[in-house]
């Protein structure tokens, strides 16, 4: 009975964030998105965090011309009653495909691909490389690329093998910058996160 109990109170938790986050205006420069019980807001980027992630997407423009996907970046992918707003995503071209059926994003069931590039301060970071990492899996993302200026001189992981009972990945490959990490699987196979994404190691 207990744990019936605790499991009503989580999901009515999600449904009141849900509504709350479709109702908030949203300042103009900020995201907001719903993650492990709660609504967060971050700025947008600064300079190189903007530059990183043109560089990608036109890159992946042309690594996947006439292949039916393209990339796409800073919008809505949702999860059940979760909302990410990843940097970078692929997608099928036509996303009319896994629209949301209330208009408010794209259904991360359709994304193959997600880039996050980590922004300065403890609270960002944690949010790449821990929370949006379990969001991703539990969402089933099959790739999920981590670009971190902030790993020992900047660092490209590559996660691949989504758990989403876990909230999981099976395989994470980390490549120091000035080499060139490789997505192993799906659309983007072979797609390189190279120095010139990255630049070369920011010791």
């Amino acid at each position: 009975m207990f744990a019936l109990e605790a499991e009503e109170t989580v999901v009515n938790l999600d449904q009141a964030l849900w509504q709350v986050w479709k109702a908030m205006d949203v300042p103009e420069g900020y995201h907001a998105e719903i993650i492990e019980g709660a609504i967060g807001m971050s700025p947008a980027g600064g300079a190189r965090h903007m530059m990183i992630n043109r560089r990608i997407v036109l890159a992946l423009h042309d690594h996947l011309r006439g292949t039916g996907w393209a990339p796409g970046s800073d919008g809505n992918v949702i999860s059940g009653l979760k909302v990410t707003i990843p940097d970078v995503y692929v997608a099928p071209d036509d996303l009319e495909e896994i629209f949301h059926p209330e208009g408010l994003g794209i259904l991360a069931s359709g994304v193959e691909l997600i880039v996050e590039t980590v922004s300065p301060g403890h609270t960002n970071r944690q949010r790449d490389r821990v929370l949006k990492l379990r969001a991703y899996a539990t969402a089933g993302i099959p790739v999920y690329v981590i670009i971190d200026d902030y790993d020992d001189g900047g660092a490209v992981t590559v996660l691949t093998g989504p758990d989403p009972e876990r909230g999981a990945y099976a395989s994470s490959v980390r490549t120091p910058y000035g080499e060139d990490a490789v997505v192993p699987e799906g659309p983007a196979k072979g797609f390189a996160f190279g120095p010139g994404i990255t630049g070369e190691r920011r010791d």
